[in-house]
């Protein structure tokens, strides 16, 4: 059977898409730090288009032989790259907000979480695979039997959420942890209990940072006269927080969304990138799509993705091999909730966590790590089964 074009074919568009919106919505910033007009576009061009190249190279592999490879070595080294970063030298590993994310490799910084994050999945897929299956356990029993991944886990909520400062990144890793778990074999109320317990964490990481702490008292203090005004006066009294000024975050993305009304500005004529979101090509290139192209647009950018998920779903589904099955599964949940989360920070549901939409944000270690899940996803769909 042949690899599912349909989705190399979405997932090449979304590629291009950023690569003409990182020329667009650079235009601030490359005059901020007086670069080269082209700066960001050339180096989108040339990775994305790579990306592309990649994508089909690995999609002729077979999986029965390459997947594990893949996998295994997108783990390992991932790994074992964000255990020794912190000792790195400030020329290697690059620190930005008084974290070390990044990892020079000659003209390139590549962030190893991203690439931690696919080879977690296949880690996942290939363990559960062996070690949880749909027969019937008592609550004890599951949770010895997932002990070990707890710990795995721990070791990575200290690696990316301490270490990384990261708690965005533990999230998306957290939510695939336990929707693969649950699709392995684990019971409801083991699933219910695992979700619990990740509130809890998240809870727990949230108030013992204050920057962490800022961040949701911005964001509610954004929608709060919304939400209480819903509510009785004595209630609202107590919930209602100091209101801070936050112009350069989602207050700006939603004037960039009003601006761009159902049609757009125009390509290259929004006015939000033009210093007032300077992260407009990054953590809010939706907003900046939005203004350009307008809510149509927009549209069809969503379209794609949700095109892109139902494909990623469909091949999981018709894959007999249970590996191939939960790491289909696990890319379309880290992919999904990393499109959702940051669509939900932009429009202010949620509050701002920095995740990148897939393929459309500027940024190489994303759009490269993604595109290797996708190749490989593509290598699977040579195995799914004919209805």
């Amino acid at each position: 059977m042949s690899t599912d074009r349909t989705l190399f074919y979405v997932t090449t568009s979304l590629i291009v898409i950023g690569i003409i919106f990182s020329l667009s919505l650079s235009a601030y910033i490359t005059t901020l730090y007086n670069q080269n007009p082209l700066h960001y576009f050339i180096r989108e061009f040339i990775v994305g288009s790579f990306c592309i190249y990649l994508i089909w190279a690995i999609s002729r592999l077979d999986p029965d032989k390459y997947l594990a490879i893949f996998g295994v070595s997108l783990f390992v080294i991932s790994l074992f790259l964000m255990s020794i970063m912190h000792f790195l030298p400030d020329d290697i590993a690059i620190e930005v907000g008084g974290a070390k994310r990044w990892i020079r490799v000659s003209f390139l910084s590549l962030a190893p979480v991203e690439f931690f994050k696919v080879g977690f999945i296949y880690f996942l897929a290939w363990s559960f695979s062996r070690k949880i299956d749909h027969s019937k356990k008592s609550l004890k029993e599951e949770a010895i039997i997932f002990a070990p991944y707890v710990a795995v886990f721990a070791v990575v909520i200290y690696l990316i959420a301490i270490m990384q400062n990261d708690l965005g990144q533990v999230i998306v890793l957290s939510l695939s942890l336990i929707v693969m778990a649950f699709f392995a074999g684990t019971s409801a109320r083991f699933f219910m209990l695992a979700i619990f317990g990740t509130i809890i964490i998240v809870i727990v990481a949230i108030v013992t940072s204050e920057h962490r702490i800022l961040r949701i008292k911005l964001w509610w203090s954004s929608i709060q006269n919304l939400v209480l005004s819903i509510l009785p006066d004595s209630l609202a009294d107590k919930l209602r927080v100091q209101e801070y000024s936050d112009p350069s975050q989602v207050s700006n993305a939603f004037y960039a969304i009003k601006n761009g009304g159902f049609f757009g500005q125009g390509l290259g004529e929004g006015t939000i990138k033009l210093g007032f979101l300077t992260e407009v090509h990054t953590d809010f290139v939706l907003a900046g799509i939005a203004e350009e192209v307008g809510l149509f647009g927009l549209f069809i950018v969503i379209t794609l993705f949700f095109v892109m998920f139902f494909r990623l779903l469909k091949i999981a589904n018709r894959s007999e091999n249970r590996i191939y099955f939960l790491f289909t599964l696990g890319v379309v949940l880290t992919l999904a909730s990393s499109f959702f989360i940051n669509a939900f920070g932009v429009t202010g549901v949620t509050p701002v966590k920095g995740i990148a939409v897939p393929f459309v944000s500027y940024g190489g270690s994303s759009l490269l790590a993604n595109s290797i899940a996708i190749g490989m996803v593509l290598m699977i769909s040579k195995r799914m089964k004919q209805l």
